[in-house]
């Protein structure tokens, strides 16, 4: 396993009347990211607020290429984001202790703080399919480049973590400095991961290490 630190390359927010994010997501043009009562898309290029939708958004946010898939309480609401209405919802799998929310392979996969797993459910009616198993609180989770990817939060201590999707083995850790935790994570499909900031009221940039990238952005 590789250890190193992560490298901030820019912080966003706090932002207007945002105590807490939460579960953050990209649609490949705006980063968007929960904060209790509704959903906020920016521009990661100025960093600007471009609009928001009133829907509980608790904690993980994933995008499918079309819909907004939301972590509320008990459930994962799918949403329209042209309109913000909510289209359907299913169970999520840890009745409400659930955290980091992703989309890949056709699937949702589901961060479980406590309880220290992933899971990959059926986006239509959330079954479960797989059960990942991690030995640290886990929150955002994010695939990239056929590589899962989750962050961890544990006190002032918090990474993240590249891990093997099979047996949950860690390969390579990036240590967030102390005191700076993530509460919600996802890709950029390149050079970046987008780590939510819980009570900071923040979005961080981070960067995904070089080394793991040859051209057009395939696994090393």
């Amino acid at each position: 396993m590789s250890r190193s630190a992560a490298e901030i390359v820019r912080e966003y927010g706090p932002f207007e009347g945002v105590e807490n994010v939460g579960g953050v997501s990209y649609d490949g043009q705006h980063v968007w990211f929960a904060s209790g009562d509704r959903l906020n898309a920016f521009d990661p290029a100025s960093g600007k607020t471009v609009r928001s939708i009133d829907v509980a958004a608790d904690a993980g946010t994933a995008f499918d290429g079309q819909h907004l898939f939301q972590l509320a309480a008990d459930r994962i609401q799918k949403i329209d984001p042209k309109t913000g209405r909510v289209l359907a919802t299913i169970p999520a799998p840890g009745g409400g202790r659930d955290s980091g929310l992703t989309w890949a392979e056709g699937t949702l996969w589901v961060g479980q703080y406590r309880d220290r797993k992933i899971y990959q459910i059926d986006p239509q009616t959330g079954a479960i399919l797989r059960t990942i198993e991690s030995n640290r609180f886990v929150t955002g989770v994010t695939w990239i480049d056929g590589e899962l990817w989750h962050a961890t939060w544990e006190g002032d201590e918090s990474d993240l973590r590249r891990i093997d999707s099979r047996t949950g083995e860690v390969l390579e850790r990036l240590e967030m400095p102390r005191g700076v935790g993530v509460s919600g994570l996802e890709s950029n499909g390149g050079d970046l991961f987008f780590c939510g900031g819980g009570r900071s009221g923040k979005v961080r940039a981070v960067r995904r290490p070089t080394r793991r990238i040859k051209a057009r952005g395939t696994p090393a």
